[in-house]
């Protein structure tokens, strides 16, 4: 059935495809062009007018028209303000999540009615299904890139407006479509990491939002054997950037971070024989979102993930009070649970909904170990 589709154009291949493929399908298309971050002139934070020519190279070659708006300041409000009070709290938040929860599935779809549009469609790598008028959302068929992992916060009504004409691709198809329809972004590199922070240091960035206050790098047994920059720029189980070497009767293999002492302002690291101490088997969530708008009936079984690309884990929810928080026991240990991230939750290939992990046995919600 043909409808008036506004599809999100980032100036990459995936959503240029879905678009060419919206066209094929009959659709009347139109793309919109998200600017989510203003960047700073002096620094390369963003690459934002390299993707809109980009997007409107591709645009004016399946003879679309273009529309352009500015989310940054709705972006800050809703997604980097959280980001940023996350990370002053010694937790590691997903702003992806935040992003297509307030941006990209709230503020776009809401300019997608002004424009008259009838859905808007985007370049995840995610399927939908409809049954007895419930929607699902389900994995996209490239298990490599299977995005719902991000999209686990939006609600029946923004699933049953969207269109995902990738997910049922693997990402060589993708590419050799845009090829084959002599689109300019069939070969560009895909982006990675947080869209604001770019190709810029971590630390330099966020240095710029939030004081940093250097201090220990500390044994479980609390021997010092390095210096941090600041607890904020590490999260539970990295191993990279510690700066950590030549520790006298340690072990010549890397160092990774087992909590953070927010109180002594100490990172806590170790080596293979602290494993134990980053492994658990159950964890506190909360802000828990089903995307079917009712919450199955607790305990429940189905799987998890705790980051993305992790292989599915059977566990099981059981309510913990009437704040709404939830605790899930897996049936294996799982490594670094990490307060702040997103635990996702999944049948099968249907995701089910997801929650905000708070702590673990082992961590507080703060990364503090507990005795």
């Amino acid at each position: 059935m043909k409808q008036k589709v506004i599809i999100g154009m980032s100036g990459g291949v995936d959503s240029s495809v879905s678009a060419a493929l919206l066209q094929q399908q009959g659709h009347d298309v139109a793309g919109m062009f998200m600017k989510n971050w203003e960047e700073d002139d002096t620094t390369e934070v963003c690459t934002a007018d390299e993707d809109v020519k980009d997007a409107q190279s591709v645009a004016d070659r399946l003879g679309l028209k273009l529309h352009r708006r500015n989310f940054s300041s709705e972006y800050w409000d809703y997604v980097f303000e959280e980001f940023l009070s996350e990370y002053n709290k010694g937790r590691t938040p997903n702003p992806d999540i935040l992003c297509n929860r307030e941006i990209k599935f709230k503020t776009f779809l809401d300019h997608c009615d002004d424009l008259g549009y009838e859905m808007m469609a985007t370049g995840h790598y995610v399927r939908k299904d409809e049954k007895d008028g419930e929607f699902f959302l389900l994995k996209g068929l490239d298990n490599n890139k299977d995005q719902s992992y991000f999209l686990y916060a939006i609600n029946q009504y923004q699933l049953s407006r969207s269109l995902f004409p990738v997910g049922e691709l693997d990402k060589p198809e993708v590419r050799q479509i845009a090829e084959s329809l002599k689109l300019s972004t069939f070969d560009k590199k895909d982006s990675t990491g947080i869209c604001f922070i770019g190709e810029k240091r971590f630390q330099d960035f966020l240095s710029q939002y939030l004081k940093p206050n250097p201090g220990k790098i500390v044994t479980p047994d609390g021997q010092v054997i390095g210096k941090h920059s600041g607890l904020m720029y590490y999260t539970i189980g990295q191993r990279q950037g510690l700066g950590i070497g030549g520790v006298k009767n340690a072990l010549s293999e890397p160092w990774f971070v087992i909590a953070k002492d927010h109180k002594k302002n100490q990172l806590i690291a170790g080596q293979s024989t602290h494993n134990h101490l980053i492994m658990d088997d159950e964890l506190v969530a909360s802000q828990v979102t089903w995307i079917s708008g009712k919450a199955p009936k607790l305990p429940f079984t189905c799987q998890a993930k705790i980051r993305y690309r992790q292989p599915d884990q059977e566990c099981t929810i059981t309510a913990i009070n009437e704040n709404g928080e939830i605790r899930v026991v897996f049936d294996q240990n799982q490594r670094a649970i990490t307060p702040g991230q997103s635990i996702v939750f999944y049948d099968g290939e249907i995701c089910l909904g997801g929650a905000i992990i708070e702590h673990s046995n082992r961590l507080t919600s703060t990364c503090e170990l507990k005795n």
